[in-house]
Parts: structure tokens; C-alpha cells; sequence
């Protein structure tokens, strides 16, 4: 368009959208926290408060971006459910903030735990 300048490029870090990601799956309904990508001893291990986004992975190719979520679902809750909302919720948050289609969110559910919560 006449008149308007190209300003320069905006580029949102890898790092920064597993944050926005482990935010949402904190947020979502059935979730105890989030697991390492890894698993320890075939145990998953429930990641402290600031690292929760090594309980994510995410891939961009071609513009689209790709989320892998390691996930430890309260016992009692239905996965597939708790599952399904996780994926839509981080949908949801990540297009929300960075402007992009997510082509892709995966659940893994590292395993289940009753909750702290009262």
C-alpha cells in the first residue's frame, strides 16, 4: 500500500510460546502440572513453577507452528477430555497472542496424580 512503510519483522521465540502454552495448560480444568519431556526413571516428574515450559516443545516449519505437551492429568478426570481441552485451550491462547495459525497440539499425558488441591 502507498503510504505505509514496512517497519521491520516481529519474530516470536520458541521459548516464548512454550511460556504462553504452559500457561494455558495450568489454567485448563483436570491438570495437576506439567511433566518433563522426558521421562525420569519411566516416573514422570511434575516440573516447579518456573519451568513449566520444559514441559514443552514446540516446532516451527514452513509458518506453522507445532506444540508438544507433557502433561500429569488428575486422577479420576476423563483423559480424553482433559486431553481435548488442554489442545483447544492452547489453540486458542498461543493464535490469540502471536498472531499465527497452530497447525498442531499434541497431549501427552505423562501420567495421573490426585491433585494438592482442595
Amino acid at each position: 500500500m502507498p503510504g505505509i512503510e514496512k517497519l521491520g519483522k516481529i519474530e516470536v521465540s520458541q521459548r516464548a510460546i512454550a511460556s504462553i502454552a504452559a500457561d494455558a495448560v495450568l489454567r485448563s480444568y483436570g491438570v495437576v502440572g506439567m511433566a518433563s519431556v522426558r521421562l525420569k526413571d519411566g516416573l514422570a516428574e511434575i516440573l516447579r513453577r518456573e519451568q513449566q515450559d520444559r514441559g514443552v516443545a514446540v516446532s516451527v516449519k514452513d509458518g506453522e507452528v507445532v506444540i508438544d505437551l507433557y502433561v500429569v492429568v488428575e486422577y479420576g478426570t476423563r483423559v480424553s477430555e482433559v486431553g481435548r481441552n488442554i489442545a483447544q485451550t492452547v489453540k486458542f491462547a498461543v493464535e490469540r497472542a502471536i498472531g499465527v495459525p497452530v497447525a498442531r497440539v499434541n497431549v501427552n499425558v505423562q501420567g495421573l496424580r490426585v491433585s494438592d488441591r482442595a
